[in-house]
């Protein structure tokens, strides 16, 4: 099974895809399990946890004081701003694990030094919108220090769903199950399309923009 573990919808204030499109994509994707991940956003996950097509893992995109960090499993909101520490610790309250999102990337990513500093439960291995550097390196890290691993397309429109995943044994049938696995087992494979230097430049272009309009906020 491919569980693409980075996925965005309308819920997140830069997201474009519907909730229906979500599921028409992934099935047309072979993608057998999806973390709805909205930027600071829980409202996704209720209205699709009983679709019956597609597994849905409950998580978040919280953007802590110095990036972004992927909560897994969660039962509620985590509040964005706080600080890296405070963050893991939310998650964990929460009942989920607290991994490094894409790590190397530039504005949103922790970086090398917040991601071996804090006790995070994992690490994103592969993004499909990172560049190939930031994905080698992120795999090269996560495999070094022996953390768990996820992968995902980071989609912000439908036609992006897909573009990353981790493979996952199919007799997993519940989210449950699923976190579990990643969590207690041994590395999956991770796998995931890069973003080139066109596209780099436009999202650079794009991402200050929107900074400048939200008041020089991060996202």
């Amino acid at each position: 099974m491919k569980a693409d573990l980075h996925v965005h919808t309308l819920y997140s204030n830069d997201g474009k895809t519907t909730l229906e499109e979500l599921l028409d994509y992934a099935e047309r994707m072979g993608i057998g399990c999806i973390a709805v991940t909205d930027h600071n956003e829980f409202e996704a996950y209720p209205r699709l946890k009983d679709n019956g097509r597609i597994i849905i893992i409950p998580a978040e995109e919280v953007s802590s004081a110095e990036g972004h960090i992927v909560a897994l499993g969660i039962d509620r909101l985590i509040p964005r701003d706080l600080s890296i520490q405070e963050t893991i610790d939310r998650i964990h309250e929460a009942g989920g694990y607290a991994f490094a999102a894409h790590p190397y990337r530039w504005w949103s990513g922790l970086g090398e030094k917040n991601t071996l500093a804090y006790p995070f439960d994992g690490i994103e291995a592969r993004n499909g919108r990172s560049v190939p550097s930031a994905n080698r390196r992120s795999e090269r890290l996560a495999r070094r220090v022996g953390k768990p691993m996820i992968a995902g397309s980071d989609a912000h429109t439908p036609r992006h769903i897909g573009e990353g995943y981790v493979e996952l044994p199919d007799s997993l049938r519940t989210w449950q199950e699923v976190v579990e696995y990643i969590m207690h087992n041994e590395a999956p494979i991770v796998c995931s399309h890069s973003r080139h230097m066109k596209d780099t430049l436009k999202y650079g272009f794009k991402s200050i923009t929107q900074w400048m309009l939200r008041g020089f906020k991060r996202m």
